[in-house]
């Protein structure tokens, strides 16, 4: 017998989603809320396999931060989000919460519980375009943290020059400023940066500077 709790914070919605549940033969509802709050002290002291959770509650994020909450007493915890929100960047943040699934209510019956019956026996069948876009994203942050270390790499490689170089760069400062700041010939610091996009791999100094500021590494200049 699966064991579910609910959060949903329409009663009738609630009502109509928990008669549908309890139904099932191989299911049975043994709670509901009606906020995130509510949903967080239940799942704390009731036995349960999985939380059917609604993520706009009493604030628009209040199932993701339930969720949050819930897992960090409850780590195995099986949490499906049923909601009307599916933008990329929703889904992504709720999917990184910890949730195993994440259902767009209007689904047929049959789809849900499918879902849920998945998700129980440890295979979430998320739907093929959540599927992509975590795929996507997946693939952006591995891409993201190879550049990351692949930039820390260079960077320790900078002199103190090329690193002040860098910082004055990262200041939008223009070449015949940047002479005039540190008291050298403009062809020198052409010269400077000639190094500096060939250890980068770059060429144009834009691309090292917009690099660095996509990855969040600007305190290391």
């Amino acid at each position: 017998m699966i064991r579910i709790l609910v959060a949903e914070d329409f009663d009738l919605i609630r009502e109509d989603l928990c008669d549908v549940l309890n139904q099932q033969e191989d299911m049975t509802v043994v709670g509901s809320a009606a906020s995130g709050k509510e949903i967080e002290a239940l799942a704390l002291e009731t036995d349960f396999d999985l939380v059917l959770m609604d993520i706009e509650m009493e604030s628009t994020t209040a199932g993701i931060q339930a969720t949050e909450h819930i897992l960090e007493k409850k780590h195995e915890a099986k949490i499906l989000f049923l909601t009307a929100h599916e933008t990329d960047n929703m889904i992504l943040t709720s999917m990184g919460a910890g949730a195993v699934d994440y259902i767009v209510k209007g689904c047929e019956d049959a789809e849900l519980l499918q879902h849920i019956r998945s998700a129980y026996a440890g295979q979430a069948m998320l739907d093929g375009k959540i599927q992509n876009l975590l795929l996507k994203e997946y693939s952006r942050l591995r891409t993201s943290e190879r550049s990351l270390l692949f930039f820390i790499s260079t960077v320790s490689q900078l002199t103190a020059a090329e690193r002040d170089l860098v910082r004055l760069l990262l200041e939008d400062k223009k070449i015949k400023e940047i002479a005039a700041e540190r008291c050298v010939e403009v062809v020198t610091v052409k010269t400077q940066i000639k190094s500096l996009l060939r250890k980068f791999g770059c060429t144009r100094t834009k691309e090292i500077v917009d690099t660095i500021r996509e990855l969040n590494v600007t305190h290391l200049f």
